[in-house]
């Protein structure tokens, strides 16, 4: 099988070599580029790893190590001069300017001398930004190959650095400077969705009233050794009446959100339905909120908790609540990818159908505030390389905000295929109500819990805000 040109690699033996012989090449730095130099070398200066810190230093923010354009010229050396089989015996260097994010390198060696009893070569060796400053110089030796190579390339696999904190720090940003909201939380009876609740008021999210049976609430508080000073709870006697009384809170306005506890999802949505004047006319739906590790942007997912099989005029409702939430999130015009098993329509796929008819009613504005296009499979929904394969020119394809399962079913699946294989962190919110809800699982964590109650936040309107 024929292999491109770029595939291969070809060294420079001793006897080729000439002296004033140079090659080069280019790279720009980027953040990720940073964190996994620190990640293999072990390098967690705050220099190069907290902006907050380096605004402080001589350089005034955050810079490279020294030692990744050292780095730079190591790959060049053996990979393309003199290439494989090259044997680094020295390296002398000189830090003449401090690297940036955004600053691209070209990296240079010239052959200074030669010593052709050792078979060894000196090389010049220089780094330069873009602006045509030197960053970088040194003098490298190296034993050079006596024997001619062509070699495939090998495929060095990708370093994908992910951290859940971090991601999590950026999402509880978009929170920032919004007022509390009053939550009605709805039976928090076990140490887990009590923690998640008041871990959610520790950050300054949600003025929590904690419905439920006050000793089974005091108890999980005992159990978490969870404080509950100042805490309002509104004492009931079981979870279906804590699920009606919370209702009642969000239609008088009393709370502005919910938050489920430890109760059945089914229990908290029934009640909100028993109440008329929290319906919008809109269906309720479900939207899990996923930072992969991946992918390079948060991946929502719709519907994987509530509609069980959804019709046409169903997923018009929660393509349309993925949409409007999105867009609260700051993404703006979401690309929304309508899945299915394949990307084609074929009658025989019901879901593909139903993808050709949103993608339509999106097209005659019946849908509005995002990209739509389906069907499409999966792959070919959030990987660009997928998507050129099966030659799908697509302003969404590979570059999906939003995923629509087809039904409850797949999207429950796939989300938690994300979490549990794919190493995601995720929360969720139910959208379409009057009032939000965030619903947590028995088996989140307290980052999780916390990230749902910001995604509920989020979603009140301004007007329903507590001041």
């Amino acid at each position: 099988m024929n292999q491109p040109v770029e595939a291969w690699i070809e060294n420079h033996t001793y006897d080729e070599i000439r002296q004033g012989q140079s090659a080069r090449l280019l790279r720009t730095l980027t953040q990720e580029d940073i964190r996994a130099f620190a990640a293999v070398s072990g390098d967690s200066n705050p220099a190069h790893l907290d902006a907050e810190y380096a605004r402080h230093t001589l350089f005034q923010g955050v810079i490279a190590h020294g030692m990744w354009g050292g780095a730079l010229i190591s790959a060049l050396l053996g990979t393309e001069f003199p290439g494989p089989g090259t044997i680094y015996l020295e390296q002398a260097l000189r830090f003449l300017r401090p690297v940036r994010v955004g600053d691209t390198l070209t990296v240079a060696v010239t052959v200074a001398s030669k010593d052709d009893a050792k078979k060894h070569v000196h090389l010049d060796c220089h780094v330069h930004n873009q602006k045509g400053e030197k960053v970088l110089e040194g003098l490298a030796r190296v034993l050079a190959p006596a024997q001619k190579m062509r070699l495939l390339r090998v495929n060095v696999p990708r370093l994908q650095l992910f951290d859940p904190e971090a991601r999590f720090r950026e999402l509880l940003a978009l929170g920032e400077g919004r007022p509390v909201v009053r939550c009605a939380v709805v039976h928090p009876c076990d140490p887990g969705s009590l923690a998640g609740a008041m871990d959610a008021a520790r950050h300054g999210l949600i003025e929590p009233l904690l419905i439920g049976p006050e000793a089974r609430i005091r108890a999980a508080a005992e159990e978490g050794g969870i404080s509950l000073d100042g805490v309002r709870i509104i004492a009931v006697a079981h979870s279906h009446a804590a699920a009606e009384r919370g209702a009642a809170l969000a239609a008088s306005g009393e709370a502005a959100m919910l938050m489920k506890g430890s109760l059945h999802t089914d229990e908290l949505i029934q009640a909100v339905l028993a109440q008329p004047s929290l319906r919008t006319g809109r269906r309720m739906s479900h939207v899990f909120r996923f930072d992969v590790p991946l992918y390079d942007k948060p991946l929502l997912i719709t519907d994987a908790a509530l509609n069980i099989r959804p019709n046409l005029p169903e997923k018009v409702d929660i393509v349309q609540n993925a949409i409007d939430f999105a867009i609260r999130l700051n993404i703006h015009q979401p690309r929304v990818a309508i899945l299915s098993a394949l990307e084609s329509v074929n009658p025989a796929i019901p879901s593909t159908l139903d993808a050709a008819a949103l993608c339509k009613m999106a097209d005659r504005g019946q849908i509005r505030g995002g990209i739509l296009d389906g069907p499409l499979a999966f792959d070919n929904a959030i990987s660009e390389e997928a998507a050129r394969i099966k030659q799908i020119e697509s302003p969404v394809a590979g570059r999906a905000d939003i995923l629509v399962a087809p039904d409850l079913e797949s999207g429950n699946m796939l989300a938690k295929q994300l979490e549990h294989l794919a190493g995601a962190t995720g929360s969720g919110v139910v959208l379409g109500a009057r009032v939000p809800i965030a619903l947590t699982s028995r088996a989140d964590g307290p980052m999780a819990r916390v990230a749902s109650a910001l995604l509920a936040q989020l979603a009140v309107p301004a007007e329903a805000v507590s001041r």
